[in-house]
Parts: structure tokens; sequence; C-alpha cells
């Protein structure tokens, strides 16, 4: 290689540099108060488990109560934890999600099968 070589290999490392330094300068521009992040208070993210709760019970007396009635349970149960203002969805949750278990532990032990039909 050359001197002339080696000084242009040299420019560019040091043109590569530049960037990186330069990059974090306008990483902070990005974040800036400019442009508000939408974020959910922990009230909000609460109300929705409440109703996530009631839902997931509700829907779990029907069909797939094995995974439902848990997750009732527990969403119900978080959403009471972090002072939900929703807080009859959230027990009424919590309920069917209880319900939706004990519907699985009647029809395993009647007839020994996870699922269940009407009329038949």
């Amino acid at each position: 290689m050359t001197d002339h070589d080696t000084d242009r290999d040299n420019t560019h490392d040091t043109d590569t540099d530049t960037r990186r330094t330069a990059a974090p300068a306008t990483e902070p521009d990005a974040k800036s108060p400019a442009g508000p992040e939408k974020r959910r208070s922990p009230r909000g993210q609460a109300d929705g488990m409440a109703v996530a709760a009631f839902v997931l019970g509700l829907v779990g007396t029907l069909v797939a109560n094995v995974v439902l009635g848990p997750c009732a349970l527990v969403l119900g149960a978080l959403a009471l934890a972090r002072n939900t203002t929703r807080r009859f969805r959230a027990v009424l949750g919590m309920a069917l999600g209880a319900v939706d278990l004990i519907i699985l532990a009647t029809l395993a032990t009647a007839d020994g099968t996870l699922s269940w039909t009407i009329g038949g």
C-alpha cells in the first residue's frame, strides 16, 4: 500500500468515528418532550386488567376453562392489588374464574373429560 492509500483509510476511519460520536448527540432530541409518549397510568392498566378478568372468566365458562379460569383469577387479583376503580368487575372476574375451575373439576370427576357439550 502506498502512503496515499493509508491516508485514505485513516480519513475513512475518522469519518466513521465522527459519525459514531455524532449519533448519540441526536438521540436525546428524539426523546424530547415535543413528542409526548402516550403511556397508560397504573390505575388505567389495573382497570383494563379488571375488565379482562371479567371477560376471560365469562368466556371461560363456555370454552377453554382450563386456561381462561386461572387467567381470570390472576388478572382479577392483580387488578385488586393495583387499586382498580372497577373493583366489582375484578371480583366478578375472579368469581367466574373460580366457577370455571369448579366446572372443570366437576366434569373431570363425572365423566373423565375436560370438555362439555349442550344436549349431548
